[in-house]
């Protein structure tokens, strides 16, 4: 990462919107771009193995077909990824929004193939992520493939963090505080990143484009809270484990 700390007007925006965009430019070369893209190629072609990565599908809005919506638990198995994405630049950023030293807590890659379904609008605070005590979450989303209006890119409440929880537990938010925002869309290049917390609201459309739009999400949470990933890995292999792990006739439901 060429970027080295966040600025005072960075940092300012942080703590006024919940949300904070960085272009590619301030964060990775153009070889290390293409190096980004190349890594998440590889991730996104890796064989169902149990006990693994965690890879889920979807059904195609367009023709029904089966399509690869998510992976999760991948960086163990991707040193390089790991390295630039969960290495010491990234966690020392991230670590300037908390005030403190963070630490990952889990990460996946959202597809969004074309076909692929769009995210509701929601707060991550209410799917359920306290479970473990952590007081607030930030997460981290690279661009890997352009992402527009068409193709479903991020879309986000800007100051509404604030707030506190505006909808209940395990759900998306209600239709009257949706319509109430105003949200705000952020097109993205590949390397774009955008870093929100757990209490602002996004949402991104669906896919009916014939274009991908694939990206990274990290989520970290303080280190003085606990290192839970593994624990909350092994948690959600049980409850809601990869397509490839379930057993036939097992239903399991995406809430938020």
């Amino acid at each position: 990462m060429i970027l080295k700390g966040l600025s005072e007007e960075q940092l300012k925006k942080w703590q006024q919107n919940g949300c904070l965009f960085i272009p590619r430019q301030e964060l990775f070369s153009d070889e290390m771009k293409e190096k980004l893209i190349k890594w998440v190629d590889e991730v996104q072609n890796l064989p169902e193995t149990k006990g693994k990565w965690m890879k889920y599908y979807e059904n195609s809005l367009k023709d029904g077909t089966k399509i690869l919506n998510r992976i999760e638990n991948f960086l163990p198995y991707h040193k390089e990824l790991d390295d630039l994405v969960n290495g010491k630049q990234m966690l020392e950023l991230v670590s300037q929004l908390f005030g403190e030293q963070a630490v990952l807590y889990k990460e996946k890659i959202n597809f969004k193939l074309p076909g692929g379904e769009g995210f509701k609008p929601h707060q991550d605070v209410l799917a359920g992520w306290d479970e473990f005590g952590h007081t607030l979450h930030i997460s981290v989303a690279i661009c890997i493939d352009e992402a527009n209006e068409k193709n479903g890119c991020l879309e986000c409440a800007l100051g509404e963090h604030q707030k506190g929880l505006l909808g209940p537990m395990f759900k998306e938010l209600p239709k009257e505080v949706v319509d109430s925002l105003d949200w705000v869309s952020y097109p993205m290049q590949p390397g774009d990143m955008i870093i929100f917390d757990s209490y602002t609201p996004h949402r991104s459309g669906a896919n009916l484009t014939d274009t991908t739009r694939r990206m990274i999400f990290l989520t970290f949470n303080k280190l003085s809270e606990g290192d839970y990933r593994e624990e909350y890995y092994k948690n959600k292999r049980i409850s809601f484990p990869p397509d490839f792990e379930r057993k036939p006739g097992e239903n399991h439901e995406y809430k938020i």
